[in-house]
């Protein structure tokens, strides 16, 4: 009788298998893509947080001078007695980036993010496909909380001389900041874990990172943080915005023998911290064929830079500054756009805002950073379009200059071609678009607060916190 179940058995087991595999070759049906989509949401990587519902995010009304406000004048420079905090900041009103901000722009996610929260309202309508976020105005709604600081401009406008007593009031906004967080039944609830908080520029909110770092920071990278601070499993990486023009018309018959430079450097050589590797680098690539490697840099101040600058200072003396910035950048422009590599190097911290520059421009990165963490890296793969080295690997001799002259046409052109379809993903832009930076960023965020309720859930009812450790 036990023989007889058993060959039944298997009989039923072969027979399913047959009917399955002829199903999955007829094309009828996918049992494979049907299991794994229902797997996806819980995926590390959430890439089907997408199809999902836009996360409600509750932003705070803050009084101007701790967001627009710091936008009134050119250069973003305002004082407080200039700024009209009686005037709510809408989506009709909301002042436009300034054109000529210089290199303030790098690290302005905050006024992105806040910008999309205005027009992603949810007492508008729909605003169509790819939105990741919607507004809500009911905090008791809110999945998350929103705070619109301007921390990184707060430190380019007050603080970026590092000396009292200019800093004094970038300082004090963060005070004023960290006060009404604490006062706030939404802190409070979750000690501020399910808040947002952008301090992109390495030295945003610097007096009181201790006070902010339970919340879901928006960082360049952790290289001014420890790791009780900030860190990878509760906080998201946003690119600069890039400073560069978008290379729009890079529809070349042969865009690898268009780009007749190897590799391409202009920035500044001399750096603290993780950017020392950038002397090294001098050194070694000195005066190699197809290399071009050059000092260079521009500032919202102005432009302090090598013989070529110092050239363009002596030709257009009397041109202004913000003009100028201009056409240092087309120099940089155009060094990229006839360049195969680009060299990324860390700067005073692990990032740069030359890597974004190097992906709109379509010119394959070279990242020489150890210690740097990359935008999105749970949906890209920097592989497919970028090299990477060591520290160590770059300061050899001949190395580095060796392994790209290595990488034949067809590989470099599947690169360019995959930078040309990302590269839409590191562009800040209002009216937000679909997949582009600010949709990114929100879609990294919601994939951080499964982590931000299960500890909150936590929190509410055990009576040893953490007594596992």
């Amino acid at each position: 009788m036990d023989q007889m179940i058993k060959k039944t058995l298997i009989y039923i087991t072969f027979f399913v298998l047959i009917l399955v595999t002829s199903l999955e070759f007829t094309g009828t049906t996918d049992y494979r893509s049907r299991l794994f989509a229902s797997w996806q949401p819980c995926l590390p990587g959430g890439f089907a947080s997408s199809t999902l519902s836009p996360i409600k995010v509750y932003m705070y009304d803050l009084p101007r001078r701790f967001n627009v406000g710091m936008l009134t004048h050119p250069g973003g420079n305002a004082s407080s007695s200039d700024v009209d905090d009686n005037v709510a900041v809408t989506r009709e009103n909301i002042p436009p980036w300034p054109a000529r901000s210089g290199l303030n722009r790098q690290h302005s996610v905050e006024y992105w993010l806040m910008a999309s929260l205005l027009y992603y309202n949810d007492t508008e309508e729909a605003n169509g496909s790819g939105q990741e976020v919607v507004r809500v105005m009911d905090p008791d709604s809110a999945e998350a909380f929103f705070v619109p600081f301007f921390s990184s401009l707060s430190f380019n406008v007050h603080g970026n001389s590092m000396r009292d007593p200019q800093t004094e009031f970038d300082k004090q906004l963060q005070v004023d900041i960290v006060k009404f967080l604490r006062e706030s039944k939404y802190w409070q609830r979750s000690s501020g874990r399910d808040h947002i908080i952008p301090v992109h520029h390495p030295n945003a909110f610097r007096f009181l990172h201790d006070d902010v770092k339970s919340a879901i920071l928006i960082v360049s990278d952790f290289g001014r943080f420890t790791h009780l601070q900030a860190n990878l499993s509760k906080d998201v990486v946003a690119p600069y915005d890039h400073v560069v023009d978008s290379y729009m018309n890079d529809d070349l018959s042969d865009p690898f023998d268009s780009r007749p430079t190897l590799l391409y450097f202009r920035g500044r050589i001399h750096r603290k911290d993780e950017g020392k590797v950038r002397g090294t680098l001098a050194r070694v690539l000195n005066i190699t064929e197809g290399v071009i490697f050059e000092e260079g840099r521009a500032s919202g101040d102005g432009v302090q830079a090598n013989d070529l600058v110092e050239c363009l200072f002596l030709r257009y003396a009397n041109v202004p500054i913000s003009q100028f910035f201009l056409l240092f950048s087309y120099y940089s422009i155009r060094g990229m756009h006839s360049s195969k590599f680009c060299l990324n190097p860390a700067g005073d911290t692990p990032s740069s805002c030359r890597l974004f520059d190097a992906i709109v421009s379509h010119c394959v990165p070279v990242i020489v950073s150890d210690k740097l963490e990359l935008p999105y890296e749970d949906e890209l793969d920097y592989s497919e379009f970028s090299v990477f080295f060591s520290d160590e690997e770059a300061s050899r001799p001949k190395y580095l200059v060796d392994k790209l002259r290595g990488i034949s046409k067809e590989k470099w052109l599947g690169m360019w071609r995959q930078l040309k379809n990302i590269s839409r993903h590191f562009e800040y832009q209002y009216p937000p678009k679909e997949d582009d930076a600010v949709n990114m960023i929100w879609r990294q965020i919601s994939h951080k607060l499964p982590a931000v309720q299960l500890a909150e859930h936590r929190n509410r009812r055990l009576k040893i916190p953490d007594w596992w450790r």
